[in-house]
């Protein structure tokens, strides 16, 4: 065969080389879905109830969310868990548990969209919700609305399967009335956890 003749060959093969590689990168239309394990770790300073020092443990959970990218590097993600569980302590002793479930709505940026990575860092910011549940009797918890923020990253296994990593921070307080008073409660927790993300 003629070299002239190899290079629509070698063209054609170095083209499908490179498409089977650039899939692994985000891109523009890709819709993906996460799910997870984390912990979360509320502030060390809670604040006050009813007069006393009120501690809320750290606790774990199952996580879940759902994101599309309307840019090669920018693209929104709805995530949230299951509720989870706090164990409250006032002055040391155990006061019952609270439950918590958290919806974060944000926009992330992917430093490395549309390149040939199997790695794809991301961050992101937006607004956090967090409604209260099951709290002790004589105890009312308001619902929380916040600013949230995250930092993540996949390692492409296949075209669709990664594996995941993030941390997250959400900006949360709740007014609490108690013993015929209200207060201030921040619980501002850091959520680390890991999981898969499954992108179409």
């Amino acid at each position: 065969m003629k070299p002239i003749r190899l290079i629509p060959v070698v063209a054609l093969a170095a083209s499908a080389l490179f498409a089977s590689q650039a899939v692994l990168a985000y891109g523009a239309g890709d819709v993906f879905v996460r799910g997870g394990f984390a912990k979360s770790e509320p502030s060390s300073d809670n604040g006050e109830l009813a007069g006393q020092d009120l501690s809320i443990d750290d606790s774990n959970g199952f996580t879940f969310g759902a994101g599309y990218l309307f840019h090669d590097k920018v693209g929104i993600e709805l995530n949230s868990s299951e509720k989870i569980e706090h164990d409250l302590a006032l002055n040391g002793a155990g006061a019952g548990s609270i439950d918590r479930m958290p919806v974060n709505l944000l926009v992330n940026y992917y430093p490395l969209g549309g390149l040939d990575s199997k790695v794809q860092p991301y961050v992101g910011a937006g607004v956090n919700y967090t409604r209260f549940s099951g709290e002790p009797d004589g105890i009312n918890a308001d619902n929380s609305y916040g600013a949230a923020g995250q930092v993540g990253i996949d390692l492409a296994i296949t075209d669709n399967l990664m594996l995941n990593g993030f941390a997250n921070y959400a900006e949360v307080h709740s007014d609490i009335s108690a013993g015929g008073g209200e207060t201030e409660v921040k619980v501002d927790p850091v959520t680390v956890g890991g999981g898969v993300t499954y992108r179409f």
